[in-house]
């Protein structure tokens, strides 16, 4: 799994950025079954609270799921300041890539997000996420524990905004790589929760390749096992979390889905690099076009074209944008904002 192209010299931050990566149940909004928030003694309490620019104010949050203190980061709405008590906006949960950071939206992607008139009646929240934590609940060997990601995200962040901070029932989600997976992921996993959803380069199926999950968790040192166990032994798990086989529970709500195929593209520098080599990140039996200079997003692209087909087979509303291009920030920025109108619409 790739890094995002930096603008500058590479990093390990931006190599890190880059290598992120049943029983039918009721769809509709009504009488759907949402996460439960946690009972008062476990919930996640803010500690601090800072205003970081323009209609930006992040939290910190003490996470019992996560037991340590995370970051989230709020682009409040107009009239947010001076909000009435019960009063409350649409949700915008807006994901990031494996490095978790919850800035990446602001300040690496989408630096002009305070500033899209769309945007100026919804509560966008990007939460933090810990490294490569593929917005699960880890199995750790069945043993569960830290880090519990969903259990953070959905069960602390989303009830505390949701009685403090004005965020409202009506919520779509959107991300890029893991971030995308996790947006897929979550809606399908509770349905209800999410009226629409966006995945850009997501990792959306990934027991299709758990060889890529190996590669990247090992490229970066962390135990691939541990996040849902062997894709064999514990095969029900990752289908637990896999958006191929979620995808009877999404086909209620607008589902968008974009990738690049690996090649370069319109959008990247005419002396791109070829991603770092990630051992074992190809599949023999299906080797990566001899032209593809970013091998994390050829395997996203078929991920991605696999779910599509998937959701199509289901009559369910999903839209794609599937074109040349790299795993790269660009290209995230660009499908946001190609997605923007069906995510806001949703809302409406």
């Amino acid at each position: 799994m790739r890094p995002a192209r930096p603008r500058g010299p590479r990093t390990w931050a931006t190599l890190v950025l880059a290598l992120s990566l049943a029983l039918l149940l009721p769809e509709a909004r009504t009488g759907a079954a949402e996460p439960p928030s946690a009972p008062p003694s476990e919930r996640a309490r803010v500690v601090a609270e800072e205003r970081t620019g323009h209609r930006q104010v992040d939290l910190t949050l003490d996470s019992p799921a996560l037991g340590r203190e995370a970051k989230v980061r709020l682009l409040t709405p107009d009239g947010w300041e001076t909000r009435r008590p019960g009063e409350s906006w649409p949700v915008l949960y807006l994901l990031v890539g494996g490095d978790g950071d919850h800035r990446a939206w602001t300040e690496g992607y989408e630096a002009g997000l305070d500033r899209i008139r769309s945007l100026r009646n919804v509560l966008v929240v990007m939460p933090e996420m810990p490294f490569f934590g593929f917005y699960s609940d880890w199995h750790n060997g069945g043993g569960g524990g830290p880090p519990a990601v969903e259990s953070f995200h959905l069960k602390e962040v989303r009830p505390l905004l949701e009685r403090e901070y004005g965020a409202g029932t009506r919520r779509v989600a959107a991300g890029e790589s893991q971030g995308g997976f996790g947006a897929l992921s979550y809606a399908g996993r509770h349905p209800g929760l999410f009226d629409a959803v966006a995945s850009y380069s997501g990792f959306v199926h990934p027991s299709q390749d758990p060889h890529a999950v190996r590669a990247g968790m090992s490229y970066v040192g962390l135990d691939w096992r541990a996040l849902w166990g062997d894709p064999v032994d514990q095969r029900s798990v990752w289908r637990a979390h896999d958006p191929y086989h979620l995808a009877h529970r999404l086909r209620n709500i607008p589902v968008h889905l974009s990738s690049g195929d690996g090649r370069a593209g319109p959008l990247d520098p005419p002396d791109v690099e070829p991603d770092p080599h990630i051992p074992g990140l190809e599949d023999p039996e299906e080797p990566f076009p001899e032209d593809a200079i970013s091998p994390t997003e050829t395997v996203m692209l078929r991920e991605s074209r696999a779910v599509a087909a998937r959701l199509r087979s289901l009559g369910a509303p999903v839209t794609t944008h599937f074109t040349a291009g790299t795993h790269s920030p660009a290209y995230w920025r660009r499908e946001f904002r190609r997605s923007l109108p069906l995510l806001v619409g949703a809302l409406r």
